[in-house]
């Protein structure tokens, strides 16, 4: 295994930062939650809500960084950074980019666990971005790639009870390689933004006996009355019972919704478990039931280890409109999907939400606003987001994070060969004229390495109703070959190839994209057609822009919340003569103000625009309008 070298001494290493040192950095507009986040203990909050032990420890908090040249073995601390807000975000106190030709090093400290003795200690990272390389007490015990998913290191073999140095290294090309990234560029501008680099999710302890659960996936089936649950354990002995049981009345784990009885349970026999649901109660935007979930492994009568989870039975579909337009069925039941282009970016924390209670805040807001359903766009959200969507009863359609763009000025920063492949063309709501991106056939492999752990991070949550692998012809490849893959991998959901981009006769869902006033200038009877972007009113409020120029929005700016409201209200009578000819979802942009696009139903430090009780008025009509 490869050894590390550090110029910073275990002395010097076991300083317990000083938490009045940091403040955020640059002078840029923040939330009013950055006045929350406590350097001590950054969101302390349980980060895997689905999978719940209670012997953890959260390592968020100040740690020692530095930035070296790329090719660099070693660094000297240069400073203190805030884990886990991104080193360029405000929030992490360092505010600095970084790059291809650099490399970011964390470094701090950690005990184990109480009670760690004779059990496995699983480090924990909620997500890095892009490149990590671990390494405990001066051991590499991983490298991992991809900024969007969770990933495990057991480090039992190389930690001791007290003083262990952890070191992260990080490397992150953004946009100037084939790597998914989402809407981070190295030159932000216009609808592109500011890079993330490095830990930007919890970095947690758990300590675990060495027979242990390890995950588990639950899919209902809403005809048969059952939740099938497969269940993956570690060190599972013969003769050992592996079981699963459901609770009835709130989620397991939770003291603000606990459960009150077991109601149903089941043995897990060859990692397989059916439980039959007795009275069951559906999962839906109106009714988010959930039940709890426990799983537990027992030996000679004595439990050796449990997990705390939750979910819920749900199932989406395909129906046909008296025999018309395809539309989409929740549990059975016909449903326009509504709601806003959700890209989870914060003035504050980039990528990181300042608090949970912050994190939250958008789902809640959506569902006050009138709307069933985010599209979370081109970026993946820790597992708390997926977690309150379920409980506020918010469908989800998850796009993958993007791998390319077309756009000029972006392009254009970056080395040739990258750029080159990514000049395609973009059909723009047309089925004919679109090309595929160049890409080369190792970031082809990488894109289906990463889109598969996103999946499988994923799948258990079950607002999560849709797919959406592409979009716009950014970075868009084999699209069937993706699609298919995609709906091998998750039958459960549907699959929209391609929200807005180059279509092909694949997947579930012809998606069109159209601004700033709703239209559809495509429509496949084989497939469920869905207006996948439009809107985008721009309305700047004074006080709460991340700058003072290059503000803009779709169409005319707008000067005031009535001018606002009018327009967003006559765009909803215009999207319901779609619905009545076909249309059975719209997704407007969107829920804030980002960066320098000021279209948000909010600001981007989340000062709602709108006019609350007309605009759900109209959001609600819009859903409920009948399709012909």
């Amino acid at each position: 295994m490869k050894k590390i070298v550090s110029l910073l001494s275990l002395a010097l290493c076991a300083v317990v930062a000083n938490a009045a040192d940091w403040k955020p950095a640059g002078d840029l507009i923040k939330t009013q939650w950055a006045e929350q986040v406590n350097p001590s203990a950054p969101l302390p909050e349980y980060p895997r809500p689905q999978m719940v032990r209670s012997n953890w420890v959260n390592l968020n908090g100040l740690w020692d960084y530095a930035i070296t040249p790329e090719a660099a073995a070693e660094f000297t601390p240069e400073g203190k950074i805030l884990v886990p807000f991104a080193v360029e975000s405000s929030l992490s106190g360092v505010g600095r980019m970084v790059g291809k030709e650099q490399a970011l090093w964390y470094q701090r400290t950690f005990d184990l666990p109480k009670n760690s003795k004779g059990r496995q200690t699983l480090l924990h990272f909620g997500a890095v971005d892009w490149k990590a390389t671990i390494y405990v007490n001066g051991t590499q015990v991983a490298e991992h790639t991809g900024g969007y998913t969770p990933f495990t290191v057991d480090i039992t073999s190389v930690a001791k009870a007290k003083g262990n140095v952890l070191t992260v290294r990080v490397w992150d090309a953004t946009d100037n390689s084939w790597q998914p990234r989402g809407k981070q560029v190295n030159a932000p501008q216009s609808i592109w933004y500011t890079p993330v680099t490095g830990i930007w999710q919890t970095v947690w302890l758990e300590s675990v006996p060495v027979t242990h659960i390890e995950s588990y996936y639950a899919v209902s089936n809403l005809s048969e009355g059952t939740i099938s649950f497969d269940v993956a354990a570690a060190g599972v002995q013969a003769g050992d019972a592996v079981k699963v049981e459901l609770i009835e009345g709130g989620i397991g784990y939770s003291a603000e919704h606990p459960g009150t009885e077991v109601i149903a349970s089941a043995d897990v026999v060859d990692g397989h478990a059916v439980v039959k649901v007795p009275q069951v109660k559906t999962w839906s935007p109106d009714s988010p039931y959930l039940y709890g979930v426990r799983i537990s492994i027992s030996r000679k009568g004595k439990i050796v280890d449990a997990v705390d989870g939750y979910t819920a039975m749900r199932e989406i579909s395909i129906c046909r409109n008296k025999g018309y337009n395809k539309r989409m069925a929740l549990n059975g039941k016909q449903l326009f999907h509504f709601g806003p282009l959700d890209q989870g970016w914060w003035p504050d924390g980039l990528y990181t939400a300042p608090t949970d209670e912050a994190l939250r805040y958008d789902i809640v807001k959506t569902k006050e606003w009138g709307f069933n359903m985010i599209r979370k766009h081109i970026k993946v959200e820790p597992a708390r987001w997926y977690y309150y969507a379920d409980v506020e009863g918010m469908m989800i359609w998850q796009d993958m994070p993007c791998i390319g763009d077309y756009c000029k000025g972006v392009i254009d920063t970056r080395d040739q060969e990258i750029a080159a492949g990514q000049r395609n063309q973009w059909s723009r709501d047309s089925f004919l004229g679109g090309t595929d991106c160049v890409v080369p056939q190792q970031w082809k492999a990488n894109f289906y390495k990463e889109w598969t752990e996103i999946m499988d991070a994923l799948k258990c949550f079950q607002c999560i109703v849709v797919w959406v692998p592409f979009n716009e012809g950014w970075g868009q490849f084999d699209t069937k070959a993706v699609v298919d893959y995609t709906k091998k991998h998750d039958p459960t959901r549907l699959v929209n190839q391609s929200s807005g981009g180059n279509f092909e006769f694949c997947g579930d869902i012809q998606d069109c994209h159209h601004y700033p006033q709703p239209a559809m200038n495509a429509i496949e009877g084989k497939f469920v057609n869905v207006l996948g972007e439009y809107g985008g009113i721009g309305y700047p409020v004074e006080g709460h822009l991340w700058k003072q120029d290059k503000n803009w929005g779709y169409g005319d700016v707008m000067h005031s919340q009535k001018e606002l409201m009018d327009r967003y209200e006559e765009f909803a009578e215009l999207l319901k003569h779609f619905i009545y000819t076909g249309t059975a979802a719209a997704v407007y942009t969107q829920t804030t103000d980002v960066e320098i696009e000021v279209n948000g139903i909010m600001t981007y430090d989340r000062i709602v625009k709108v006019d609350v009780p007309r605009f759900r008025e109209i959001n609600q009509s819009v859903i409920n309008t009948p399709a012909k």
